[in-house]
């Protein structure tokens, strides 16, 4: 009997309805372009559940990248003593949605997955 939680097989981006196979091929960080399996190489679960289904996952990408900002902002705000002026703010603006783009367009379709699609839910036994 697998244990694998929801949360962890999201973590890994792993199948939610198998939490098995993978959903992305390749990591998460590295210089080749973020590339979707088709369908899950375990059950066979197609991820595209119609065409413009991952339209979503912008949504829930921009969510991730507004919390981010926020928070690096807020951050910097503290650790520089308050400093008025705008330039600093918009390069750690930036540079904080540059490095995470890669984590936010993985997570976004993961998070979408998992959790915000109906009808999609964890079936251990299916083969196909």
């Amino acid at each position: 009997m697998d244990t694998t939680t929801s949360f962890s097989a999201a973590v890994h981006a792993k199948c939610p309805r198998c939490r098995q196979g993978n959903i992305f091929i390749g990591k998460a960080y590295g210089l080749k372009i973020q590339k979707m399996n088709e369908t899950c190489p375990h059950c066979g679960l197609r991820f595209e559940r119609e065409p413009g289904y991952f339209y979503v996952a912008m949504f829930v990408s921009y969510a991730m990248v507004v919390a981010e900002l926020v928070t690096a902002c807020v951050g910097t705000y503290l650790l520089t003593g308050y400093m008025d002026g705008p330039w600093l703010y918009l390069v750690v603006a930036f540079a904080t949605a540059l490095v995470f783009a890669p984590f936010n367009y993985r997570y976004s379709r993961v998070i979408l997955l998992h959790w915000l699609t109906p009808g999609l839910h964890y079936q251990p036994e299916n083969k196909n």
